[in-house]
């Protein structure tokens, strides 16, 4: 997939995430495409992992089923962004 894919792809999967992830996110938009990118290939890693027993490298394509494991792994990728960097309660 070229890298014009990958940025679509990215933000597509970034942003679905990023409305339903409850609470505020920063970042703005090169954020969003970066842990929509980052989804991507958790999420496409994920599926494949699950499918095949064999845990490569992997992301969707640019379609339908694509964008909703790399959604999926967006969600996975802004919680454990939040988890990262949650300020302490003083």
């Amino acid at each position: 997939m070229n890298i014009l894919a990958w940025i679509v792809l990215g933000l597509i999967a970034g942003a679905i995430a990023k409305a339903i992830y409850p609470g505020h996110q920063g970042g703005g938009i090169l954020g969003t495409i970066l842990l929509g990118i980052i989804g991507a290939f958790v999420g496409g890693s994920l599926g494949i992992f699950l499918s095949t027993g064999t845990l490569t490298l992997a992301a969707p394509t640019l379609s339908i089923p694509g964008i909703v494991v790399a959604v999926l792994g967006a969600l996975v990728a802004v919680f454990l962004w939040n988890l990262l960097t949650r300020r302490s309660a003083v």
